[in-house]
């Protein structure tokens, strides 16, 4: 069995036609069709473009190695079933873990379409798996563009709408210092605003206020950059409080030493998290 050309559209819609690489939310290179080196040529980079046309071809290659293990997960389903693998494998790659499949092919369908939206990590895929199990139960597309026209400039068929993903996006802008909220999966103007500030401050992204594929994983990776850092300074700081308290309470200033110490060791920690997510 094969994707259908829905499936296909509806697969495109949801990762972006991308024709310029990107970092993914993890760091790795991405071009076209949420394609990656670890698929095969070409090996994204820096700098690389495609034209929409080689991105769809390099898409064909990429999903004929996710059909092969959909087809075994899924065999004899309707078809809107099998392109809702198709979606939901080439997005995780867990097709042959996911306990909604066996619910599915049971007959147990609520219990399927439940099993599906708990794949719910990070926050802004939550509108995809409820398009998802939509498809996979309803027999739902949606919607859908015609892949091979680009879109008007200005426009994205990728870019993150649905309430629960706009709630998302906001809460991560919030996090990062570029946004005051309410983080309600309304876009506003000034929601908006926020987004084109946070774009202008990473040279990688285009500027256009559109959240698209490169800039949710440019916030995905920059809210994660900024949490492990807070929370080993968290659990740090508490060592130099007690320390210091413990200075001041006994009268022996030796104490004192045990807290510079610790000042050290949190910088320490610091440099090296910090260089660590840099670096990857």
């Amino acid at each position: 069995m094969k994707t259908s050309d829905k499936g296909v559209a509806f697969i495109a819609l949801h990762e972006g036609v991308v024709t310029k690489a990107y970092r993914d939310s993890v760091g790795v290179w991405t071009i076209g069709v949420g394609h990656t080196a670890a698929a095969g040529a070409p090996a994204p980079v820096r700098g690389m473009t495609v034209t929409r046309q080689e991105a769809l071809q390099i898409f064909d290659r990429d999903l004929g190695r996710f059909e092969t293990r959909v087809s075994q997960a899924l065999p004899g389903v309707p078809q809107h079933a099998y392109d809702a693998g198709a979606s939901f494998d080439f997005n995780t790659g867990a097709i042959t873990r996911a306990s909604w499949v066996p619910a599915y092919l049971a007959g147990k369908l609520e219990d399927a379409r439940a099993r599906i939206l708990a794949w719910n990590k990070p926050a802004v895929i939550r509108g995809r798996r409820k398009d998802e199990a939509r498809l996979l139960i309803d027999g739902a597309y949606g919607a859908l563009p015609d892949v091979t026209v680009a879109p008007p400039a200005g426009a994205n068929p990728a870019e993150a709408t649905h309430p629960d993903d706009v709630a998302a996006y906001q809460r991560q802008i919030v996090t990062l210092g570029f946004y005051r909220g309410p983080a309600d999966g309304v876009v506003t103007d000034a929601s908006k605003a926020a987004v084109l500030a946070y774009q202008k401050s990473h040279p990688d992204l285009v500027d256009d206020g559109i959240v698209g594929p490169a800039t949710r994983a440019s916030l995905a990776r920059d809210v994660a950059a900024k949490a492990l850092p807070t929370k080993t300074g968290t659990a740090a700081g508490a060592v130099i409080v007690a320390a210091g308290t413990a200075a001041a309470s006994t009268g022996h200033p030796w104490l004192w030493v045990g807290v510079g110490a610790a000042v050290l060791i949190v910088g320490a920690i610091g440099f090296f998290v910090i260089r660590a997510r840099v670096s990857r």
